[in-house]
Formats: structure tokens, C-alpha cells, sequence
């Protein structure tokens, strides 16, 4: 069974599913304090968990420069000292936050703050080039967006960076800036069974770029979990964009539409999340989910999807006609 895939026309090989750092960052506070993290972590079991995935064959592990306003990419460059070469690390820049306070201090756009994101991003990681390097602002103006290639292809030329994507769900967006950028390499978009973005992905196809997919199990709705999650938490408090959960609880309608697929997710003895994973990995040979890991446990369980592998026609089938309103609304 194949459980690799290619960092679009980068080349690059990654694992079919990669690990999401955002959650191993630890708290990042904005305005009133509104939370935009997964509240407090653990950073030795941040570091057993990022051994584990190594374990099971993640090659692929991506974080941001505001995750904890920098935590997560210092935990994971001492969670892979020494295993630099086995890895392919994924950043992220645009969203300015300061380390000291863990606060979130709105975006900047500049050239001239990609470059130096990038260099405050090496040190934090312990290495002298990232392999895929994003803009994490998602609803930038095209232009604003396009004032970047120049930069970011020099960023390639020098050994820097390997290839650069952006963090977008609009796909005119994702379209322009891969056909200015050579470079270019992958999209990552809101991806996950409840959620399809088919003309994203369809951009992927026209210009030969990986699909990431974040928020594959819909922030934890598609782990199945009832349980509650603290004030601390960014799903505790959901900013207007976060509608899988209110006052830190599925919501209602959501969690209704998760029951009427679990039975298909889950018809060959795979778990619920194992289920949503194996529906991306069907969805497209592009697409590489990459879900938030905590813990050893939900390392083990998440990433046992790459032996199962994708979901299998039959059940792929159903779970489309039991969604069928949502992939055309």
C-alpha cells in the first residue's frame, strides 16, 4: 500500500499523512483575551508524540510562527534534532505574535516581515531551511499576495527555503498565486468529510500542487468526543470562523451529521477519525491531511490510517450520498 505522496511539483516525498503542531504550541492570547490556541500542553509528551509519528512514518509535520506564538516550532526542532534529513518541515508566516507575552498582534503581509518570519522560524527550529514555507493569511487580496513571489523565490535560490504555498480556502487566490510562483507547491485548505473544498482541489490538479488539508477531523468533532474543552481552549470560545463547536461542545447540527456517517466511516472496523482520514486519502491522490496531535495515543490511532489506507469505494460512496446536500450547497 502506497503511504507516500508528492509535495506537488516541489517534488518533495511526504508521508500521506502528515502531523499538525498547531495544538503543541500551548496558549496564544488575542483581543479580550479570545484564545486562539488548544490551552495547556504537555511539551515532553509533545516530544514523545512527534518520536511516535517518526515511529509510524510521518515524515511531514506542520506548524506556523504563531502556534504558542513560536512553542510549537521550538518543541518540534527538539523533538527532530538530530533527524533533520528524515523530516520535511512545513511553516507558516503573516500572523505576528510575540513570544514573550504569547500574544497575537494582527498580520503583516511585507516582504520584508516574510523574510525575517523566516529567519526568527529557523532559529526556533534549529535548522537552516524549511522545506515548505506558507502564508497563513487566509483571505489576503491577490495583489498583496502576489507583492510576495519575488521574495519568496530568492527565499529558494537561497537553499533557504525549498518550495512555498499559501494557506487559503478562496480557489482564485490559490489559482493566481501558483501560476506567478514557480516555486509553488501545495495549497492547504479546510479539508475533511463535512467539509469538501472540490474547487480547491481542482486547482491543485490544474497547476500540480499538493492539497494539505487541515482541520481533517474538523478540530476534534470527528474524533466522536462529547467531552468538553476549557476557556483556554480556541474551540472554547470559537471565533465566528470555528462553527463545529459552541461553548466548547459539538454543535447541535454538526454533531447530528457526524452520527449519520459514522456507521460508513466506520463499516470496516476502522475508528470514526480513522474513518475521516480514510475519506481524504480517497478523496484525491493529492490530498495529505494533516490532523493536530497531542498525545501518543492519538498518534497511535490517527496514524494507523496510513496501513488502513483510503476508505473503500462502497463506503466512499455512501458517506457522498448521505451528504449529498453538502457538497452542493
Amino acid at each position: 500500500m502506497t503511504t507516500t505522496r508528492t509535495l506537488g511539483r516541489s517534488g518533495i516525498t511526504v508521508s500521506a499523512i502528515g502531523m499538525g503542531c498547531w495544538a503543541i504550541g500551548g496558549p496564544l492570547w488575542g483581543e479580550d483575551r479570545q484564545p486562539f490556541g488548544w490551552g495547556d500542553v504537555d511539551d515532553d509528551e509533545s516530544i514523545r508524540t512527534i518520536h511516535r509519528a517518526l515511529d509510524l512514518g510521518v515524515t511531514l509535520f506542520d506548524t506556523a510562527s504563531n502556534y504558542g506564538a513560536g512553542h510549537s516550532e521550538r518543541i518540534l526542532g527538539q523533538a527532530v534534532a538530530g533527524r533533520r534529513d528524515d523530516v520535511v518541515i512545513a511553516t507558516k508566516f503573516g500572523n505576528v505574535s510575540e513570544e514573550a507575552t504569547r500574544r497575537a498582534l494582527g498580520t503583516d503581509a511585507s516582504p520584508a516581515f516574510a523574510v525575517r518570519s523566516l529567519e526568527d522560524s529557523l532559529r526556533r527550529l534549529g535548522t537552516d531551511h524549511v522545506d515548505l514555507y506558507q502564508l497563513h493569511i487566509n483571505a489576503l487580496p491577490v495583489p498583496a499576495a502576489l507583492d510576495l513571489v519575488d521574495t519568496l523565490e530568492a527565499l529558494v535560490d537561497q537553499g533557504k527555503i525549498r518550495a512555498y504555498g499559501w494557506s487559503t480556502d478562496d480557489p482564485a487566490s490559490a489559482a493566481a498565486f501558483a501560476t506567478a510562483g514557480p516555486h509553488c507547491a501545495a495549497i492547504q485548505h479546510d479539508e475533511s468529510v463535512l467539509r469538501d473544498n472540490a474547487a480547491v482541489l481542482a486547482v491543485c490538479d490544474t497547476h500540480d500542487l499538493a492539497s494539505l488539508n487541515r482541520g481533517p477531523l474538523a478540530m476534534g468533532l470527528l474524533t466522536g468526543s462529547t467531552r468538553a474543552v476549557g476557556a483556554d481552549d480556541v474551540r472554547g470560545r470559537a471565533p465566528e470562523w470555528l462553527e463545529w463547536f459552541t461553548d466548547g461542545r459539538p454543535t447541535p447540527r454538526w454533531a447530528t451529521r457526524v452520527e449519520q456517517v459514522r456507521a460508513a466511516l466506520t463499516a470496516d472496523g476502522r475508528t470514526l477519525a480513522q474513518g475521516a482520514l480514510g475519506w481524504l486519502l480517497a478523496r484525491s491522490p493529492r490530498t495529505v491531511p494533516i490532523p493536530g496531535l497531542r498525545t501518543v495515543a492519538q498518534a497511535d490511532e490517527n496514524l494507523a490510517t496510513l496501513a488502513l489506507g483510503p476508505l473503500d469505494a462502497e463506503a466512499y460512496a455512501e458517506v457522498e450520498r448521505l451528504l449529498v446536500d453538502l457538497r452542493h450547497a
